[in-house]
């Protein structure tokens, strides 16, 4: 399997933002499909859910498939996708969810983000972090560029570590201009490629994003 796992240091943090932009580059050079195999606090229109992420994630690929492929579970509760599958009496379970990142992926580079941040339950009794291991692809971690950034980062480093994935990059998304000294701190901690993510510095986050994945 051929792609990249999109995960946080924590729910709120920009994943969908950032892969956003990293599926816009990409889609110039290779054929990219996008999974977001579940989304909770979907909003209900007429007895279809209505899965945000995903379809912002769909519209930057522009594959052509259907939300049903992309996102096909779906849970209007604003939870864990663990809690929300239990609150809906179907459990959601982990083999659910690799099956639903590979089917019709075929060769072509699939682009999975999961829910909330590495530790986060997304299927019965299991993590992002499974779920990222199962699947095999290696992980880009978006941690929110505030005060304390380089301690939520260091840990989902730490957990990644722990579980054998590999680490493509860690992302700092500024989501507010700052004077902070994030990514030159986190540097020195870690060997794992620290990239910036702003507006203003799209084109070379892109640039460097491209050379790891």
């Amino acid at each position: 399997m051929n792609g990249v796992f999109i995960t946080g240091s924590n729910t709120e943090v920009g994943k969908t933002t950032v892969s956003v932009e990293i599926i816009k580059h990409l889609k110039q050079k290779r054929q990219i499909v996008v999974r977001k195999p579940v989304e909770t606090d979907c909003e209900v229109v007429d007895g279809t859910y209505i899965p945000k992420d995903a379809i912002m994630l769909n519209d930057a690929c522009a594959s052509g498939e259907g939300l049903d492929l992309v996102c096909p579970f779906c849970y209007e509760l604003e939870a864990s996708p663990e809690e929300a599958s239990l609150d809906s009496g179907r459990p959601l379970e982990l083999v659910d969810l690799i099956k639903a990142c590979k089917t019709q992926v075929g060769k072509r580079f699939v682009f999975v983000e999961g829910a909330g941040g590495i530790y986060s339950p997304i299927a019965n009794n299991a993590l992002n972090s499974d779920l990222a291991a199962a699947l095999g692809l290696p992980i880009i971690i978006i941690v929110k560029d505030e005060l304390g950034a380089v301690g939520q980062a260091l840990l989902s480093i730490n957990a990644a570590n722990s579980q054998k994935l590999k680490i493509a990059c860690v992302v700092l998304n500024e989501f507010e201009p700052n004077h902070l000294s994030n990514a030159q701190a986190l540097r020195a901690y870690t060997k794992t490629p620290v990239l910036e993510y702003s507006k203003a510095k799209s084109k070379l986050f892109l640039s460097e994003t491209e050379k790891l994945i």
